[in-house]
């Protein structure tokens, strides 16, 4: 779930670069670091596919997992908090939040793999 929701929730920002600057001022000043971003992410949603392919095997990979789900999340809320994000992203952050607790509960209910 949590790699079909990345991929179809990133992707579109590949062809979003300009608009995001339109509707969220100000525009981006560093492409790198915004394709970088969608990049590595995207990665990620792609680890989440190998892991369920095999949940034992990859387990280890929960751990990450987690961190790259709670950083987001957790970032969002004080953001919002700090009144530099909209409260609106507060539904993308709590997903993430959801996804990241949900990789904790995978993580220790996924028998280890035997040696």
């Amino acid at each position: 779930m949590a790699g079909i929701w990345g991929v179809l929730i990133l992707t579109p920002l590949y062809f979003m670069f300009n608009l995001i600057g339109q509707k969220d001022p100000p525009p981006i000043t560093h492409p790198a670091f915004f394709y970088g971003f969608v990049g590595a992410a995207l990665a990620w949603q792609i680890a989440f596919f190998v892991i369920a392919t095999d949940p034992a095997r990859y387990r280890p990979l929960m751990v990450p997992s987690m961190l790259e789900k709670f950083s987001y999340g957790i970032a969002v809320v004080i953001l919002v908090v700090q009144g530099r994000m909209h409260s609106s992203d507060l539904a993308f952050g709590g997903i993430a939040l959801v996804f990241g607790i949900l990789f904790v509960i995978a993580f220790f209910r996924t028998p280890r793999p035997l040696a």
